[in-house]
Protein backbone atom coordinates (compact mmCIF):
# COMPACT_ATOMS: atom_id res chain seq x y z
CA UNK A 1 0.00 0.00 0.00
CA UNK A 2 1.53 3.63 -0.91
CA UNK A 3 2.58 5.44 2.14
CA UNK A 4 -0.48 8.29 0.73
CA UNK A 5 -2.73 5.78 0.38
CA UNK A 6 -3.08 5.94 4.30
CA UNK A 7 -1.59 9.13 5.67
CA UNK A 8 -3.91 11.05 7.63
CA UNK A 9 -4.08 14.70 6.98
CA UNK A 10 -1.98 16.69 9.74
CA UNK A 11 -4.82 18.51 10.79
CA UNK A 12 -6.46 15.61 11.40
CA UNK A 13 -3.98 13.99 13.55
CA UNK A 14 -3.05 17.19 15.55
CA UNK A 15 -7.07 17.40 16.27
CA UNK A 16 -7.20 13.61 17.44
CA UNK A 17 -4.59 14.25 19.78
CA UNK A 18 -5.91 17.64 21.52
CA UNK A 19 -8.83 15.55 21.64
CA UNK A 20 -6.92 11.86 23.14
CA UNK A 21 -5.36 14.11 25.92
CA UNK A 22 -8.75 14.08 27.78
CA UNK A 23 -8.26 10.60 28.33
CA UNK A 24 -4.57 10.84 30.49
CA UNK A 25 -6.99 11.93 33.20
CA UNK A 26 -6.85 10.42 37.15
CA UNK A 27 -9.38 7.48 36.53
CA UNK A 28 -9.69 4.79 39.70
CA UNK A 29 -8.86 0.84 38.84
CA UNK A 30 -10.77 -1.38 37.34
CA UNK A 31 -10.53 -4.59 36.19
CA UNK A 32 -10.86 -4.40 32.30
CA UNK A 33 -10.42 -6.81 29.37
CA UNK A 34 -7.95 -4.40 27.69
CA UNK A 35 -9.71 -4.76 23.37
CA UNK A 36 -13.50 -5.61 24.58
CA UNK A 37 -14.36 -5.37 20.83
CA UNK A 38 -17.61 -6.68 19.40
CA UNK A 39 -15.64 -9.44 17.65
CA UNK A 40 -15.31 -11.40 21.41
CA UNK A 41 -18.51 -10.59 22.54
CA UNK A 42 -20.97 -13.47 22.33
CA UNK A 43 -24.76 -12.11 22.42
CA UNK A 44 -28.00 -13.81 22.41
CA UNK A 45 -31.20 -12.31 21.87
CA UNK A 46 -30.12 -8.95 24.26
CA UNK A 47 -28.45 -11.04 26.75
CA UNK A 48 -24.59 -11.39 26.31
CA UNK A 49 -23.06 -14.81 26.98
CA UNK A 50 -19.95 -15.22 26.52
CA UNK A 51 -16.49 -12.77 26.01
CA UNK A 52 -13.55 -14.29 24.92
CA UNK A 53 -9.92 -13.34 24.68
CA UNK A 54 -8.54 -12.18 27.93
CA UNK A 55 -4.97 -12.00 27.25
CA UNK A 56 -4.85 -8.10 26.87
CA UNK A 57 -7.22 -7.79 30.67
CA UNK A 58 -5.87 -6.17 33.87
CA UNK A 59 -6.25 -2.89 35.81
CA UNK A 60 -7.27 -0.51 33.44
CA UNK A 61 -9.62 2.60 33.18
CA UNK A 62 -12.78 0.76 32.88
CA UNK A 63 -13.93 3.79 29.88
CA UNK A 64 -11.34 2.17 27.78
CA UNK A 65 -13.30 -0.88 27.33
CA UNK A 66 -16.65 0.83 26.76
CA UNK A 67 -15.04 3.02 24.10
CA UNK A 68 -13.07 0.07 22.17
CA UNK A 69 -16.32 -2.24 22.18
CA UNK A 70 -18.09 1.28 20.80
CA UNK A 71 -14.79 2.77 18.08
CA UNK A 72 -16.77 2.59 15.07
CA UNK A 73 -20.06 1.80 16.04
CA UNK A 74 -20.57 5.66 17.22
CA UNK A 75 -24.88 4.35 16.81
CA UNK A 76 -24.62 2.06 20.07
CA UNK A 77 -23.12 4.36 22.74
CA UNK A 78 -26.11 5.45 24.22
CA UNK A 79 -27.00 1.82 24.25
CA UNK A 80 -23.90 0.74 25.90
CA UNK A 81 -23.84 3.47 28.64
CA UNK A 82 -27.61 3.27 29.32
CA UNK A 83 -26.44 -0.76 29.99
CA UNK A 84 -23.41 0.38 32.00
CA UNK A 85 -25.37 1.83 34.74
CA UNK A 86 -23.36 4.58 35.86
CA UNK A 87 -22.34 8.56 34.90
CA UNK A 88 -20.04 7.96 31.64
CA UNK A 89 -18.01 10.80 30.58
CA UNK A 90 -18.22 11.00 26.83
CA UNK A 91 -15.32 13.23 26.52
CA UNK A 92 -13.22 10.63 27.48
CA UNK A 93 -15.03 8.05 25.43
CA UNK A 94 -14.22 10.26 22.34
CA UNK A 95 -10.56 10.59 23.31
CA UNK A 96 -10.20 6.70 23.96
CA UNK A 97 -11.14 6.68 20.11
CA UNK A 98 -8.95 9.27 19.41
CA UNK A 99 -5.95 7.67 21.20
CA UNK A 100 -6.95 3.79 20.73
CA UNK A 101 -7.22 5.13 16.42
CA UNK A 102 -3.78 6.77 16.95
CA UNK A 103 -1.64 4.21 17.98
CA UNK A 104 -3.58 1.48 16.35
CA UNK A 105 -2.40 2.87 12.69
CA UNK A 106 1.27 1.33 12.24
CA UNK A 107 -0.49 -2.29 13.54
CA UNK A 108 -2.96 -2.26 11.30
CA UNK A 109 -0.53 -1.39 8.53
CA UNK A 110 2.21 -3.59 9.48
CA UNK A 111 -0.44 -6.85 9.44
CA UNK A 112 -1.97 -5.76 5.85
CA UNK A 113 -5.13 -4.25 7.01
CA UNK A 114 -6.19 -0.94 5.60
CA UNK A 115 -6.94 1.48 8.68
CA UNK A 116 -8.79 4.08 6.64
CA UNK A 117 -11.52 0.87 5.54
CA UNK A 118 -15.10 2.14 7.21
CA UNK A 119 -15.25 2.16 10.92
CA UNK A 120 -11.14 1.78 11.20
CA UNK A 121 -9.01 4.09 12.85
CA UNK A 122 -8.57 6.89 10.24
CA UNK A 123 -12.19 6.59 9.09
CA UNK A 124 -13.54 7.46 13.05
CA UNK A 125 -11.80 9.95 13.77
CA UNK A 126 -12.25 11.59 10.20
CA UNK A 127 -15.64 11.10 10.38
CA UNK A 128 -15.58 12.84 13.90
CA UNK A 129 -14.55 16.23 12.33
Amino acid sequence: MARDAWCPAAGLVTRNRQVAEAALRPWTPAFTHGDLQIAHVFVDSDQVTGILDWSEAGQGDALYDLATLTLGHEEHLGDVIAGYGTDVDLDVIHAWWSLRSLLGVRWLIEHGFDPSAPGCEVDVPRSRM
